[in-house]
């Protein structure tokens, strides 16, 4: 290459592909939430619970954006042990995107809610809908089997197997 080839495809700036490139963003509902804090003698609970410490690291680390919502808020507000409740409002701090009460979420949770989820479910698949979320993330069996149509509904570990194999969208 001629020096004036080298200087035409030099960059002068430092090229950062992470503003870029979209990022994974995931929503976890409050059962995903308090995971960690359910009793973990049990297998299931206790992979899951890995698997969320997991996840919560990436967003930590900035791998992967975190959304929450105004539902996440009033759940968690409700929440009577302290020490839960405090963990969960500590990690919301690293969320990029807050849901707010709308009629578009509500539009969509009365939706949800007519197809066979309980309302407080709804409201979360519609917030992570709403802002833009390519998954919500629960351990709750029922919303597991729910279709959403956009959102990949998953548990934390095969986020983990989807991320982890370079799938996630």
């Amino acid at each position: 290459m001629s020096a004036t080839t080298e200087t035409v495809l030099a960059f002068p700036f430092r090229f950062d592909y992470n503003k870029i490139m979209k990022k994974v963003r995931i929503y976890l509902d409050n059962c995903c939430l308090n995971r960690p804090f359910d009793d973990q003698r049990q297998l299931r609970v206790s992979l899951e619970t890995q698997a969320k410490l997991f996840i919560q690291s990436l967003v930590v680390k900035e791998d992967i954006e975190l959304l929450w919502s105004y539902m996440l808020e009033l759940e968690n507000r409700k929440n009577p042990f302290a020490n839960k409740r405090l963990s969960i409002a500590s990690f919301s701090s690293h969320a990029v995107d807050f849901v707010k009460r709308s009629d578009s979420v509500s539009k969509k949770a009365d939706r949800f809610e007519a197809q066979g989820l309980k309302a407080a479910d709804a409201i979360h698949l519609a917030c992570a809908g709403e802002g833009g979320a390519d998954f919500l993330i629960t351990t709750d069996d029922k919303v597991l089997k729910f279709q959403s149509g956009g959102i990949q509904i998953v548990d934390p570990i095969t986020f983990i197997k989807i991320f982890d194999h370079g799938e996630a969208k």
